[in-house]
């Protein structure tokens, strides 16, 4: 009863020009504590979101917080800062959305663009420390890749599908076989996943959404204007700028399964256009492993790193607007969605899909050039086993792994 009183008192007070200025305040000062503070990747960020929305603001109910995270698995994008998002909206409307992303988001974003500052006076293949960062990815990757593996990929079937993805992004070697791969599991998971899923009880409805039918489909129509239009216009263009917004746009676009995933998308996209070295992209994934926030926030550094400031701020806004214009496009139409058998069967093939490219990511780039022998293989592995099994935060493994790559000079 209190919940729902409190629920009641939110809306009421939205409806009022003061009120709505007031609740976009309490919106934003609400995500930025969370963006100062939400160590530990996605899984933990929801845990804060709970603790914070749910039980201690009161924002929004149990089912409905439950029914905007599954909408979250559900599309492309960073989860965890969509059900930022999707809460922001909720509370205080569009604005809202907007004004939770930037809170939760600007933190790290300035942390790691300052980082990516300060890399230019080091020459990264020769500071033990940024060795012992590409590490920490080792150890990072591994952990994501066996908790994935047990939760999207268990059973023979979705392991042979895992399988199969790791297997053909390692062997094709084409900036678009991520992509391939992905198309191909879903419309494999059509099929194969259908009635297994068709049989799974009903899910609860979605609370109400402050959100039209008719915002949420430009939403998505800008969403695919953005996804085919970006490549045309870069590749007519010749700008640096838009080819940068082009690539972290498409990468935000594909990602399944959480921040990890989007490493094999954007070495491809940066590394391999030459814009950085490997020793630069894999020493600002362990860095962005030491920060508060999204990890899709790595983007504000590689940005950086290709054209400045404007770089950072441009990549940035890129690789988060396909989620935001997802979450907001789809939160209008989620009941029917979540009911739908074959889609989630389609989501449950992406979703081993993922796994294997995380797999193939784990070994190239990460282990090729972070494992070069024993040392740095006991390194890992005592990383690995600080996150896994004594549980220590991201940063503590971050500082261990620093430490330990100055020793080895």
């Amino acid at each position: 009863m209190n919940m729902e009183k409190q629920q009641t008192e939110n809306r009421l007070a939205y409806d009022t020009q003061q009120g709505r200025w007031r609740a976009i305040r309490e919106t934003w000062w609400t995500a930025l504590q969370l963006g100062l503070t939400s160590f530990g990747g996605p899984i933990a960020h929801l845990g804060y979101f709970h603790t914070t929305y749910v039980r201690r603001k009161q924002w929004l109910d149990e089912k409905s917080y439950a029914d905007l995270v599954a909408l979250a698995q559900f599309l492309p994008g960073p989860a965890s800062s969509q059900v930022g998002i999707g809460v922001g909206v909720m509370r205080a409307g569009l604005w809202g959305g907007i004004i939770a992303w930037l809170g939760f988001t600007l933190p790290s974003v300035v942390m790691l663009m300052l980082f990516a500052y300060l890399m230019e006076a080091f020459d990264p293949g020769a500071a033990g420390w940024i060795q012992g960062l590409k590490i920490v990815a080792v150890a990072i990757v591994a952990q994501a890749v066996l908790g994935m593996a047990g939760k999207l990929a268990s059973g023979p079937i979705r392991a042979a599908v895992a399988f199969a993805a790791m297997s053909v992004v390692l062997l094709w070697t084409s900036p678009v076989a991520q992509v391939s791969v992905i198309a191909a599991a879903g419309v494999l998971g059509w099929w194969i996943f259908r009635k297994k899923q068709g049989e799974e009880e009903a899910a609860p409805k979605q609370a109400g959404i402050p959100i039209s039918r008719t915002t949420g489909l430009v939403c998505l129509g800008l969403f695919l204007i953005l996804l085919l239009g970006l490549p045309v216009l870069a590749s007519l263009s010749g700008s640096t700028g838009i080819a940068v917004v082009d690539s972290f746009y498409r990468s935000g676009s594909l990602v399944f399964g959480g921040g990890h995933v989007v490493l094999p998308l954007l070495e491809s996209e940066t590394v391999a256009n030459g814009w950085m070295t490997k020793e630069e992209f894999l020493t600002g994934y362990g860095a962005t492993q030491a920060v508060p926030g999204p990890l899709f926030t790595f983007a504000g550094y590689l940005g950086m790193l290709i054209q400045g400031v404007p770089g950072g701020i441009l990549a940035t806004l890129a690789i988060f607007l396909p989620g935001f214009l997802l979450i907001v496009g789809v939160m209008p139409f989620w009941n029917a969605i979540r009911t739908h058998a074959k889609l989630q069967g389609m989501l449950t093939g992406m979703n081993a899909a993922v796994v294997g490219i995380l797999l193939a990511a784990l070994y190239h780039p990460i282990w090729t050039s972070s494992i070069d022998g024993s040392i740095e293989f006991v390194i890992g592995a005592g990383l690995f086993a600080m996150l896994m099994f004594w549980k220590c935060p991201p940063w503590v493994v971050v500082l261990a792994g620093a430490a330990a790559g100055q020793l080895l000079l």
